[in-house]
């Protein structure tokens, strides 16, 4: 069992910076593949980005050259780096864990971007 807790998430002006991250209780966390999805009122979630284990990184194209995803291993976490924010960022966002069979969802955090 996984169980994850995302924070960092808050209102922020257009072009300004915010850091998530999201820590993983549990064991095994270097051996999950994590992800950070969002959900915008009324649409599906969607995948912003992802790290494998061993550190490959895969963005969606709207976030590319802005967002950075990392882990530390050693902290069980996972951080996302969000540079250049847009209105159309705004969105709850959520932390993934996946493993073969095993996937597991944080709580997620808002983010609220406005002027």
């Amino acid at each position: 069992q996984v169980q994850l807790v995302e924070s960092g998430g808050g209102l922020v002006q257009p072009g300004g910076s915010l850091r998530l991250s999201c820590a993983a209780s549990g064991r095994l966390f270097s051996l999950y593949t994590m992800g950070w999805y969002r959900q915008a009122p009324a649409k599906q979630r969607e995948l912003v980005a992802s790290i494998t284990t061993n550190g490959s990184t895969n963005y969606a194209g709207p976030v590319k050259g802005r967002f950075t995803i990392s882990r530390d291993n050693a902290k069980n976490t996972v951080y996302l780096q969000m540079n250049s924010l847009k209105s159309e960022d705004a969105a709850v966002y959520y932390c993934k864990a996946a493993r073969s069979f095993y996937i597991y969802w944080g709580q997620g955090t808002q983010v609220t971007v406005s002027s």
